[in-house]
Parts: structure tokens; sequence; C-alpha cells
């Protein structure tokens, strides 16, 4: 692959939570989740207590994310009647965080086919649990928090299998499909409407300091298995096919795939994130 020039990358540029959710979809989202819930209650009554817990007896999103991760993350070190008051407080206190939420679950139920209703990724989807974590710990990051954050990143990973660093910079509309394995170093930043699939490692490749992390771009698919390496760009919705390895920046609308990854045509879609096809060229599957 062509190497070009390092991508200015200044704070301005990136299209990291852009847009706002209004409260008119956060309550509609929120209602489908109660209304899916009392309806798996009377399914399934041996989950009621954890869907009365979690969801029919919360006043809204931010109350039930609370208990969700509690439920996940509390231990010997946290309890869970230390640990939900502090995740309570600090969701009802950034609004933010909890949009950021809804756009990731609304992420899930449009783009992942094996998803039903948007209870599903709040009471199973360790990729989106895993993520809401992570917002929690950038917070408690950049409140100059970072014990507190680098806690709550070493729980999550333990828990679900997924290390994102609290100081790497993650937009909203992010499918983390499946997820195990995933690592995403400090000074990474993913864009808006990524989708990535399990396995794949944003890292660096040596001891430098400052930004040695990937920038990841809107609309960028990456497949199972990529590891991304260094201060490289995956330009707006471009593809890196499943097991590669990526050590120089890749062009918008372009596919990669390969060890080390080669061009091997255009991204073939408008928004591959989006479309979640997987496929490179003439058929090949990433």
């Amino acid at each position: 692959m062509e190497h070009k020039m390092q991508m200015n990358t200044s704070a301005e540029e990136f299209k990291v939570c852009n847009g706002v959710l209004n409260d008119e979809c956060l309550d509609k989202l929120w209602m489908s989740v109660k209304m899916a819930a009392e309806e798996v209650i009377v399914n399934e009554p041996q989950l009621r207590h954890l869907l009365e817990d979690v969801v029919t007896s919360r006043n809204g999103l931010a109350e039930s994310l609370a208990a969700r991760l509690s439920r996940k993350l509390a231990g010997e070190d946290m309890q869970r009647n230390e640990l939900e008051p502090l995740l309570l407080e600090t969701l009802t206190k950034n609004g933010k965080l909890v949009r950021s939420a809804a756009r990731d679950m609304q992420a899930i139920v449009d783009r992942d086919p094996a998803c039903k209703s948007a209870l599903e990724p709040l009471l199973f989807y360790k990729g989106f649990l895993a993520l809401t974590a992570y917002r929690v710990a950038h917070h408690m990051w950049v409140s100059d928090r970072r014990v507190l954050a680098l806690y709550f990143q070493s729980i999550s990973s333990e828990i679900f299998a997924v290390d994102i660093h609290p100081a790497a910079r993650i937009g909203c509309g992010i499918l983390l499909d499946h997820a195990t394995s995933l690592v995403i170093g400090e000074t990474s930043i993913v864009e808006d409407n990524v989708s990535i699939l399990h396995e794949v490692t944003l890292g660096g490749t040596g001891k430098e300091a400052g930004n040695r992390h990937p920038v990841v771009r809107s609309g960028v698919l990456l497949g199972a298995g990529a590891k991304i390496l260094g201060r490289v760009t995956i330009g707006e919705c471009a593809k890196v096919g499943a097991g590669s390895v990526v050590l120089e920046d890749v062009m918008a609308h372009t596919t990669v795939a390969g060890v080390p990854a080669v061009v091997m045509g255009q991204s073939g879609e408008e928004n591959p994130a989006l479309g979640m096809n997987q496929t490179l060229c003439d058929g090949w599957q990433i």
C-alpha cells in the first residue's frame, strides 16, 4: 500500500458524538425497552427478578444502565451498594453519556439482524455494556479521577473481555459486534457510526509517547481480528478485512486486507459500517 502523508488530526476535525439525540427519541427508545421487558416477564417468568430490577422498576435509561452495569461489575473491591449510586450519579448528571449509550443501542438494533429489540443489548450484549462502562470511565478520566477510571477499565476488561483505555475518544452509534478480545489503546480515536467486530486491536507499535494509536473515521467497518497499529488513519467509509494487519493509512472508501494489508479496491457501498456487508471484492469474505 502506498503510504501517504500523515493526516492532520486536530481535535476540532473529529466526528465524535456529533448530533444530538432529542428527548422524544430517547423516550421512545426507553419505552420500547420497557415494553419488551414486560413481554419477556410474561413469557419467561424465571427472568422476572432481573427484568424488574433492571428495567420495569426504573424511571429511565440512566437508572436502568446503572442497575445493569452494577449487577455485572460489582464484586469484592466495590460492592453493588457502592457501585450503583456512583454510576447513577455519573449518568444522571451527564446526560450526554446516556444519549451516547442510546445511540449505541439503536445502532445495534439497526445493524445486527440477530438483535430483535433494544432490550437485548441492555441485558445480553457485552460489547454494548463494555462500551457504556468505557463511557463512564472516560468521563472519570477527563474529570481527573484517573485512578477510578483505570479501575473501571480493569474490571470491565475482566468481566467483558473488552479492554478500552479510558483516555481513548470514541464516538456514538458504535457497534461492537461480539466484542471478545477487543483492545482500544490510550490515544485511539473512533468517530461516530463505526462497526467493529471481535478480536480487533487498535494498538501502538512500540514505546513511543504521544499520539501512537489509530484514528478510525466515520462509517468504517473493521473485520474480525483486524490489527490496526500505530498512528495510522482509516479513512471515512473504508473496510478492513478480517485478520488484516494495517500499518499505513487507508484512504476513504477503500477496502484493504492481508498481512500486511494491501488495497483490494473500493469499499463498494456508501457506508460499510451501516451496511455490514462482509465481503471484499469478487465475493471474497472479510
